[in-house]
């Protein structure tokens, strides 16, 4: 039995920093984490992969190839859909290994996760062949959902990643130690959130100009209500405090310490 954490978001959420922190924090609490590269794209990280995807697949070879012809996004697009050509070669390098416990850092371009099934074949992959239990880790950056309109799109982009995958999730709200003292009160309002104080709070979507749109926004935040799936904790790395947080709760959806061997100490033991 394998452990894992698969780490999602936007691109500049933080993913690779939450790794990097994550493996850290583990090493602080006596335990070993270790965390494989799936970002083809990645220039530069502050952790040390296991296991390094760019080995397999150059991106900007896929990028410069004149028959594709792709963009960034296309290109990105396609060398993940060469990656779940080639699973064998991740089950190689993960067999290699005796890591129990590992971290996915993948891109952070959303559609491979919320339109395609890219990220979704990939956890299936995880859990049913590799035998992992997997918890997805949706980040979204704080600084950007400072106000009602932005928190409900990310919030939808978070629910449609879950639906989407059909794995156990943590969401989080990261970088919360760059924000401003105003926009922490705002943002506040957004860890215990339903739908319609939020809108009701919202003098922009109440204004003249919305009004007529006020139904229709009704209509759209009751999803999230109805579904009762995304809730957001606030997290940032440089306070231990919200890391062991977000591990404590990682453990326990994937029944972590269940699986950990029972200490014992012989109390009739000499010590000679």
């Amino acid at each position: 039995m394998r452990f894992g954490q698969l780490v999602l978001g936007p691109a500049g959420c933080g993913k690779s920093s939450y790794c990097a922190a994550m493996v850290k924090h583990c090493e602080t609490v006596g335990r070993k984490a270790h965390v494989i590269n799936l970002d083809p794209a990645a220039e530069h990280f502050d952790y040390q992969p296991i296991v390094d995807i760019r080995e397999l697949i150059d991106f900007n070879e896929a990028m410069e190839d004149e028959d594709l012809k792709y963009g960034p996004n296309g290109a990105l697009v396609y060398c993940m859909e060469q990656f779940l050509d080639n699973l064998d070669w991740l089950q190689d390098k993960i067999e290699e290994g005796s890591e129990d416990y590992i971290l996915f850092d993948v891109p952070g371009q959303i559609e491979l996760f919320t339109h395609f099934n890219v990220m979704a074949r990939l956890a299936q992959f995880l859990t049913n062949t590799l035998d992992f239990r997997l918890c997805g880790i949706f980040l979204l950056d704080s600084q950007f959902i400072t106000d009602t309109a932005k928190f409900l799109s990310g919030s939808f982009v978070s629910l449609s990643t879950m639906v989407n995958m059909e794995i156990p999730f943590l969401n989080l709200l990261s970088k919360t130690d760059l924000l401003t003292d105003q926009q922490r009160k705002d943002v506040d309002a957004f860890f215990e959130f339903t739908a319609p104080e939020i809108l009701e709070s919202d003098q922009f979507l109440n204004s003249e100009w919305a009004k007529k749109y006020r139904q229709l926004s009704q209509a759209i935040a009751s999803l999230l209500d109805e579904y009762s799936l995304v809730k957001f904790l606030p997290f940032n790395i440089v306070e231990e405090d919200l890391m062991n947080d977000a591990l404590i709760l990682i453990d326990d959806v994937i029944q972590w310490a269940e699986e950990q061997d029972v200490k014992t100490h012989d109390l009739d033991g000499n010590d000679d």
